[in-house]
């Protein structure tokens, strides 16, 4: 799921505005887009690059790697059928919002035809100083800088603010990986910091996480096994129980996905968990000796 500058993208909805403008700004990073994706300007070209009928077009025409879908939530499961059926292989669904049945379609649409899906509303993939998949500001180099820690999380914002204090200390990013804020997606944490702990440009890892779901309960379960060191920040510490708190997944039911149960078990598994996003500079620096 980490993307490479070798890598080649397909824009599913590149001509609506929100498409053109992280096209434009995806390709000036480097990022690799050979075609454009909408039925009804098939056969024109947009941000230099040919728009086709269909990713299965696409395919045949230029051939790619990676879709990333700025689609409509409703339009989102037709797209995705398109991108799978085409071969595609990663698939990069920033849209929120999405029909919780269509997800589901769609992911197992993905696993029968080998193909990795990160999100629904992701926010997408970095891989500073090679290029990025979404609408990260990885182009801001306070913000993302070539180096060898790897971050997941599953709220975009929360995620830059991360990258913000590990340049500000001192460190870069190996790759970002936005595992998106909804209740269904189709990386999750535990698969990212798989993912990170076998990249050789990754020293170290922060998870980002959030009240809700058990994502970060089954990702200190493999964190117990790795040589690399891991650092987490939660948030919704004060979040009320049972009131969803900014992603759909943010949710708290019971004893379930509480900011006491993540931090219990990320901790048992030998992660510091950050109380605030300032201390991670002073505890990666610990951790990494």
């Amino acid at each position: 799921m980490i993307v490479r500058d070798a890598d080649r993208v397909l824009v599913q909805g590149i001509t609506g505005k929100q498409g053109t403008y992280w096209t434009e700004r995806m390709q000036a990073y480097g990022t690799r887009v050979v075609a454009g994706v909408n039925p009804k300007k098939a056969g024109t070209e947009h941000c230099g690059v040919p728009v086709c009928a269909s990713a299965g077009e696409a395919m045949r025409e230029t051939g790619f790697d990676v879709s990333v879908l700025f689609i409509p939530p409703l339009g989102v499961k037709a797209a995705a059928r398109d991108a799978i059926e085409a071969g595609c292989g990663r698939l990069v669904i920033l849209t929120e919002h999405v029909p919780v049945q269509d997800v589901m379609e769609l992911l197992a649409m993905a696993r029968a035809n080998g193909a990795i899906v990160v999100g629904p509303n992701t926010a997408g993939l970095v891989t500073p100083g090679e290029c990025f998949v979404g609408f990260m500001p990885a182009f801001e180099s306070d913000v993302f800088r070539p180096g060898r820690v790897g971050v997941i999380s599953r709220s975009g914002s929360l995620g830059a603010l991360i990258c913000l204090n590990l340049v500000q200390a001192g460190f870069g990013q190996s790759a970002f990986i936005g595992i998106g804020g909804d209740p269904i997606v189709g990386t999750t944490t535990r698969d990212a910091l798989q993912e990170l702990d076998a990249d050789e440009s990754t020293d170290a890892v922060v998870i980002v996480g959030e009240i809700g779901g058990t994502m970060e309960e089954d990702a200190a379960e493999y964190a117990c096994t790795m040589s690399k060191p891991v650092v987490a920040f939660i948030a919704g510490r004060a979040s009320p129980p049972g009131k969803k708190m900014g992603h759909a997944g943010a949710i708290v039911m019971g004893d379930k996905g509480t900011y006491a149960s993540k931090r219990t078990a990320l901790e048992a598994a030998g992660i510091e968990v950050l109380d605030t996003p300032s201390e991670l500079g002073r505890a990666l620096h610990a951790a990494l000796g």
